[in-house]
């Protein structure tokens, strides 16, 4: 018996994916394009929609980064009018746990979760950056293993309160309609070296028990904080050597936590393009990779290297002789670009040599390291792609990401999903109403 696929649809927030200028290019503010995207999704039977939380404009050089959205919605909602306009698809968002307070997040995700009548996902994130934290009252920022820490605790305690109303708190009498039947529902008390609260949680149980958790970290401590606690982790790792290993990785975690290999779903970001052939499909992608990374975009990317301005390389010249800036002084703000690099000057290097080898101008070398789409081809070919990696233990599905919006998922949807379909390894109509139905996990503290 095949694997069954899981897919998800990502709404594109901060990026750099979105072809701005495809004439089919619209709005990611309106919320036309929201209802676009997720009706879209639904129809094909996606498992859930995906949005993805920016809590402050970036910045490059004192101006905002060219690749924001000018406008990021709240997104509980969001979610939450999404929920009136779909009946099956699962709502998932990312709120960060370095930020909020367990109380009213656990109470938003419940409420959400009551709203949709069970299709509510919580992406949970840190955050060490102190340029967002300017936002918030608590400010400052975390170091990683506080952040896992503080993380750890939220999450422990947001669950505290969602099961604080047991499933048969609430009864109906004919007579006096409804009654709480257990004068204790919602009666909490946590305290830990983050949080000291205790009181009444007063939003009921919600029809899947607690909403789903999702989970993206590439780091050991956060793979680790999947394993413990998520029902679902998101990867960068597309490639079947690489996803093999991470698949491997997390779910050889579980055990240690009593968990089952099934409780942990690996679902990788995925970009795509497709075409009536495989060359069709490879020019295609071609033409979408130069359209993403223009001249000023290239820039801005060695920018965020190289930690200095470099607004007067032409990007169509060779890189510059001059080092990385490596002071704590970031030229980028509000993006982890540059503490991804570990060793500036080496990966400069890197970067110079391939350069120089494959005679690579700035933006063509940008393109290269940026990434690229990690389908490409006909709608069988692509179909075959996915397929495989899922069957292989590469991962359990995809979080597909289209590089236009809203529109750009309809030829995944009208293509790709049914020849899925015919291979017996995606649903052709949904098996029960709620996410957790849709990704095959059972409802917290009952048997499957």
């Amino acid at each position: 018996m095949p694997k069954q696929i899981h897919l998800a649809a990502h709404f594109p927030g901060v990026n750099n994916t979105t072809v701005w200028s495809d004439p089919a290019a619209g709005s990611h503010i309106e919320f036309d394009s929201f209802v676009k995207l997720a009706q879209t999704a639904e129809r094909a039977k996606f498992d859930f929609f995906f949005l993805a939380e920016g809590l402050r404009l970036r910045e490059q050089g004192g101006q905002i980064y060219d690749l924001d959205v000018v406008g990021r919605p709240d997104t509980f909602t969001v979610l939450a009018a999404l929920a009136a306009v779909t009946t099956r698809l699962g709502l998932a968002g990312t709120i960060n746990s370095t930020f909020n307070e367990p109380y009213e997040v656990a109470r938003q995700f419940a409420s959400l979760d009551h709203l949709s009548d069970g299709r509510a996902a919580w992406n949970v994130v840190t955050s060490w950056d102190a340029f967002t934290g300017e936002n918030f009252r608590r400010g400052g920022f975390l170091a990683e293993g506080d952040r896992y820490t503080r993380a750890t605790q939220f999450l422990k305690t947001a669950k505290e309160l969602f099961d604080s109303w047991p499933d048969d708190a609430i009864a109906a009498d004919q007579d006096s309609g409804v009654f709480l039947r257990d004068p204790r529902a919602g009666a909490f008390r946590h305290t830990d070296q983050h949080f000291d609260i205790s009181g009444r949680f007063n939003v009921p149980r919600s029809p899947q028990g607690r909403p789903v958790i999702l989970q993206a970290g590439d780091s050991d401590a956060g793979r680790e904080f999947a394993a413990a606690t998520a029902d679902a982790i998101f990867s960068r790792h597309g490639t079947l050597e690489d996803g093999q290993k991470f698949y491997a990785d997390v779910k050889g975690r579980l055990a240690k936590y009593g968990r089952e290999h099934n409780e942990l779903l690996v679902l990788p970001a995925a970009t795509f393009v497709l075409g009536d052939t495989d060359t069709d499909a490879q020019e295609k992608a071609r033409i979408v990779r130069r359209q993403q990374v223009s001249g000023a975009t290239a820039i801005k990317f060695l920018e965020q290297l190289w930690n200095r301005d470099l607004s007067a390389y032409d990007p169509d010249g060779p890189l510059p002789d001059i080092d990385p800036d490596v002071s704590d002084q970031h030229i980028a703000r509000g993006r982890a670009s540059v503490r991804l690099h570990r060793d500036p000057i080496e990966v400069a290097n890197e970067w110079r040599d391939r350069a120089t080898a494959e005679k690579l101008s700035i933006r063509e070398l940008i393109i290269e390291v940026t990434g690229r789409q990690n389908f490409i081809g006909s709608a069988t070919t692509v179909a075959d792609a996915l397929n495989e990696l899922v069957q292989q233990d590469a991962s359990d599905g995809f979080i597909l990401v289209p590089h236009v919006t809203p529109g750009g998922l309809d030829e995944f949807a009208d293509t790709v999903v049914p020849l899925l379909q015919e291979r017996g390894v995606f649903r052709t109509d949904y098996e029960g109403p709620t996410l957790r139905d849709h990704l095959g996990l059972a409802v917290p503290g009952r048997p499957r």
